[in-house]
């Protein structure tokens, strides 16, 4: 099946497990609804609303380092000082990834496949990203993490490992996020399997962006 795909170099990044309180855990493998929100970033496109449906496969090219930090976390705690003052703040330890490199497909022909294809495209000078229209640096994770490259169309077949469905697997991670509450947020079971980027991927290795309440 024709695919979309990209290549992603992170340096830095903290993908927050959302249970984790004060001690900001990280996944180590990206989570569909962070990849779905870069890929939104990426197209300059507001609303989550909008590409609901997407199929995305991903694999991890470079497992990431974990390490630890020690930050400042904003809290509410008194209403009588400002946001990050006085018991406002607190410091919490919180792991970070390093290296991370992960590639996503998605089925040429779906809209948001589409439209990454449409701010690739060169124009007649020779340019690209002539269609895009968006702000801000391009983050995964957290809005301080920035993305090195993008690389569209990645020719070489490299090693990696696929994220697969199964429901027994050890992974559980977000497909979509309810980010008032959590009555809303998707998860699914997952595994990583051995395999290369150019592999003929199967129904496991597709994951359908969706909100828990429209299946």
């Amino acid at each position: 099946m024709p695919t979309i795909s990209l290549r992603v170099s992170v340096p830095i990044c903290s993908l927050r497990k959302p249970y984790a309180r004060e001690f900001l855990e990280t996944e180590t493998v990206p989570p569909p609804s962070t990849v779905y929100g870069f890929l939104l970033s990426l197209v300059g496109e507001e609303s989550r609303q909008r590409y609901i449906g997407t199929q995305l496969a991903i694999a991890v090219f470079q497992h990431p380092s974990v390490s630890q930090v020690l930050r400042t976390s904003w809290r509410t705690k008194s209403r009588e000082v400002g946001p990050g003052i006085g018991n406002n703040k607190i410091p919490n330890y919180q792991e970070v990834l390093t290296g991370l490199i992960f590639g996503v497909q998605l089925k040429q022909g779906e809209p948001l496949a589409e439209r990454i294809q449409t701010i690739f495209a060169k124009d007649a000078g020779g340019s690209r990203f002539a269609h895009l229209k968006r702000y801000g640096g391009l983050s995964f994770g957290e809005s301080r993490d920035l993305v090195d490259t993008v690389d569209y169309l990645p020719t070489d077949d490299g090693s990696c490992r696929w994220l697969t469905h199964n429901p027994e697997g050890v992974l559980a991670l977000p497909v979509w996020v309810d980010h008032v509450g959590s009555k809303g947020t998707r998860w699914e079971q997952f595994e990583l399997h051995k395999g290369r980027w150019n592999d003929s991927l199967s129904e496991e290795h597709w994951m359908t962006i969706q909100p828990r309440e429209t299946l």
